[in-house]
Formats: structure tokens, C-alpha cells, sequence
């Protein structure tokens, strides 16, 4: 890691990050923005589908502990991301948009996109690169994002008043939570990930 990225992050320029975040909510995304999204987009289902995520038998496998592709891409992709971004962040070419933390939610949330994991076979980005590739069972995925979708617009104005609400700890990072530096979690996450990329690698099916 470059000695010129500047760590830790002031905590009077994550409050200003947040305030500039909260002005920019309500805007919407300009032809600039959604261009890029269209070539990211593009390009991850791209690299979802030459890495083998988008195939049923892997995701699968992935469930069951039989194929653990999907882990390695997740693992290396999170290590290269941590340390591009917050080197970037740190040097003042990019901010910052941390999602909240709101338990309740988040536990709900993740136990229905595992159920909905589970039961179709892909999740909505692997569906997504499935149907682009010829997979039409993938189809039934799209309609229930599509639905899903829906229903979360319909319903946002109660689960802002009720679910939202429940354990809401605001926009805090690991590092946060675990009161350490920035600098000191990355010097010690990525390693770790790295470590676990190499068991999996090698003792893995």
C-alpha cells in the first residue's frame, strides 16, 4: 500500500461526507451518472459470467459447500475493493456513502434474500448474467425483483416508521464498531482475507 494515501480519515471529514450525502439524496442521477452505470453494469455482468457465478450447479455448490467459487471471487473482489477505495478516499479522489446499519432490517433482509437464494438458485446480479447467457429459469428471479421492487416503494413509508427504526445505529464501518483505525483494520483485514482465500484454495473440494 502506498505511503501517500492518508490514514486514518478525520472524523470532521466523515461528518462532512454525510452532510454532502444527504444533499445529494434527493437528486437524481444525471445522463453522466447513468451512462457510467450502464458500462459498469455491462462490465460486471461481463466478469460475473466468465467467472462461472452465473451458473446454476456453482451457486448451488455454493450453498452446499461443494463449490467454492463464488466465495473466492467475493473474497479477492472485497480485498481489491477495500484497498482501491479507501486509498482513494484517502487521497481525496472519491467519497463515501455509507449505507446505514439498522439491524432489524438488515437480519430481515438477509433471511429473505437467502430464502429467495435458496429456492431459486441465483441471486438477482447471477440472475440477471443467467438470463443474459440463455438461462430462462432465471426469469422467474427477474419477475420477483421486479415485484419485490414494487412492494418495497409501496410499503416505504410504513417500514421508514416501523422496521427502519429497529436498531438503527447509523452509518458506522467495521472500524467503527470495533473502535480501531482505519488504517489499522485494512493493514489487518486484507491479509486475513488473503489468508483465507489461500485455505480455501487449497483445501477446498
Amino acid at each position: 500500500m502506498s505511503s501517500s494515501v492518508a490514514f486514518p480519515i478525520p472524523q470532521e471529514k466523515r461528518k462532512n461526507e454525510k452532510e454532502a450525502s444527504k444533499k445529494q439524496s434527493g437528486k437524481a442521477d444525471g445522463p453522466r451518472q447513468l451512462v457510467l452505470g450502464l458500462i459498469f453494469g455491462i462490465v460486471f455482468g461481463f466478469l460475473l459470467q466468465k467467472g462461472g457465478v452465473a451458473k446454476y450447479d456453482v451457486l448451488l455448490g455454493a450453498l452446499f459447500l461443494t463449490d467454492f467459487t463464488v466465495m473466492k471471487i467475493m473474497l479477492t473482489a472485497i480485498a481489491v475493493g477495500m484497498i482501491g477505495i479507501f486509498s482513494m478516499y484517502g487521497l481525496g479522489l472519491v467519497q463515501l456513502h455509507v449505507k446505514p446499519t439498522r439491524y432489524a432490517a438488515n437480519i430481515i433482509g438477509g433471511l429473505i434474500f437467502g430464502i429467495g437464494f435458496a429456492l431459486l438458485g441465483y441471486c438477482p446480479g447471477t440472475g440477471a448474467a443467467a438470463l443474459g447467457q440463455g438461462n430462462y429459469d432465471a426469469i422467474a428471479g427477474i419477475m420477483g425483483l421486479l415485484v419485490g421492487s414494487y412492494l418495497y416503494a409501496e410499503l416505504s413509508g410504513y417500514l421508514d416508521s416501523t422496521i427502519l427504526k429497529w436498531g438503527n445505529r447509523g452509518r458506522i464501518m467495521l472500524p467503527d464498531l470495533m473502535g480501531t483505525r482505519l488504517a489499522i483494520f485494512i493493514i489487518c483485514f486484507v491479509p486475513l482475507l488473503i489468508l483465507i482465500l489461500f485455505g480455501i484454495e487449497k483445501y477446498s473440494p
